[in-house]
């Protein structure tokens, strides 16, 4: 029996790479800071290139290798 005490892990959701990277797929918690960090850092990444526009996704996969520890 589980005691009501007992606190529950927050379970990780699946996030399969962009079509590029077929095969890809990586376990992370589902939390909300970290997509928060991500968002705030390809923001940052983005305005490091000028504010040039075209680059948006690559700006979000970067973010996410350096916010989450995924290897390229």
């Amino acid at each position: 029996m589980i005691s009501s005490k007992t606190q529950r892990q927050p379970q990780p959701k699946i996030v399969v790479g962009p079509k590029s990277s077929p095969g890809l797929v990586v376990m992370v918690p589902d939390t909300g800071s970290s997509q928060d960090m991500i968002r705030e850092r390809a923001y940052a990444l983005y305005e490091g290139r000028g504010r040039e526009p075209g680059q948006e996704e690559q700006d979000w996969f970067c973010a996410e290798r350096e916010i989450l520890g995924l290897a390229k």
